[in-house]
């Protein structure tokens, strides 16, 4: 098949890119012919959160690539809708994540519909956003009309699908593994790289930190009486996405500072696998949520993690068995933490992993996208 991927990649940064790029190898390694089409421009700079938006790794050399794609500019969507509607693909995959694209993403996908040919599958990260906006659900129709069919990455997600859409097919596929970070490495390998006291123990807060993903949680819980006796510190890697101060001064206010290793600059995809191989269990509190590339990362690297009980989070990280579900509360968070260390939970827990992350393998994201288009074919 010839296959279009509508998203982020290379040389844009982080998950998103990380995400479609991987899937797009899957593809090829299936013997389909792919193409990714990126932003030239993804967020205009005084909307961007972070520090940069792009990558300092090379580009791929193995995926065709094309940077094309103005969000804030029609007459580049209609350019580039009418360009990518002549390739005359089998499929146009689009990755959709927050309402400010839709009037982008949306108007290519109805451009590209015209030829006739080309069936629009929307993968879905969140179709009603995080933090909300003003205008959020108007912009979503726009979007969900413009698409034959969806795969929503939670069972949270794809109710959310069903209000804005009642016919078109859509199925609930979890995430897969993200395991383009390489392979696992030691602890005392990944101690030395990343300069940790060896005689401290880790667990890990990883990824860009807004105010929904709950770090105020966790800091709180690490000033658990309990917790302070343990021989733990709490590793914070990833750049905020949101105003640092209250996240400094409340470290002030509980006095934690050494109990934590503040790593707040962005994380480069060859320096992950370090951060997550040093920890053992990855916390998640998040305070709302749909899914969590994160969580599989952690199956990746064979790692326990700790989530909270919002969105698509307690449907792929079985309580007890590979790591914890608690509710999104300093309280809950600490016993949790209290009981893995204090029952030596770790090695149960990997050994669990290892077993629950085989039903997260890309081959079976590749299998629902055309069990949608066969439906949609027919």
């Amino acid at each position: 098949m010839k296959i279009i991927i509508l998203g982020s990649a290379h040389p844009l940064r982080g998950g998103l890119a990380s995400y479609n790029e991987r899937l797009a190898r899957e593809f090829i390694q299936q013997g389909h012919s792919v193409q990714i089409y990126t932003f030239s421009l993804q967020y205009p700079s005084f909307l961007f959160p972070g520090t940069s938006q792009y990558s300092d790794a090379p580009a791929p050399d193995d995926l065709y690539i094309h940077e094309k794609v103005n969000s804030i500019n029609p007459l580049n969507w209609f350019s580039v809708g009418k360009e990518i509607a002549k390739l005359n693909a089998d499929l146009l995959i689009v990755k959709f994540w927050l309402p400010f694209m839709a009037p982008c993403l949306g108007t290519i996908a109805r451009m590209v519909k015209r030829n006739g040919k080309t069936k629009v599958v929307s993968i879905v990260d969140n179709i009603i956003p995080h933090e909300k906006r003003m205008g959020d659900k108007v912009l979503a129709k726009y979007f969900v009309n413009s698409a034959d069919a969806f795969i929503a990455m939670s069972d949270s997600v794809l109710e959310d699908l069903k209000k804005f859409d009642s016919d078109k097919p859509k199925v609930f596929s979890p995430h897969p593994l993200f395991d383009n970070f390489g392979e696992a490495v030691n602890k005392a390998e990944a101690y030395e790289k990343l300069g940790l006291e060896l005689n401290s123990e880790y667990i890990l807060f990883f990824g860009f930190i807004r105010d929904y993903k709950g770090l105020d949680l966790v800091l709180k819980a690490m000033a658990d009486e309990r917790v302070r006796q343990l021989n733990v510190k709490l590793i914070v890697a990833g750049e905020f996405y949101t105003d640092a101060k209250p996240y400094w001064d409340l470290i002030t206010l509980l006095d934690i500072a050494g109990k934590l290793v503040m790593r707040t600059d962005f994380i480069p995809d060859h320096e992950v696998k370090y951060y997550f191989c040093a920890a053992d269990l990855v916390v998640q509190p998040y305070k709302h949520a749909t899914q969590s590339g994160v969580t599989q990362i952690c199956y990746h690297f064979d790692r326990p993690m700790l989530v909270t009980n919002v969105g698509g989070l307690p449907e792929i990280v079985p309580h007890g068995k590979v790591g914890y579900v608690v509710e999104p509360e300093p309280l809950a968070i600490a016993d949790a933490l209290v009981d893995f260390y204090q029952e030596h939970r770790e090695f149960v827990m990997r050994d669990n992993i290892k077993l629950e992350k085989k039903k997260y393998a890309w081959s079976e994201m590749v299998k629902r996208i055309f069990e949608v288009q066969n439906v949609i074919l027919c």
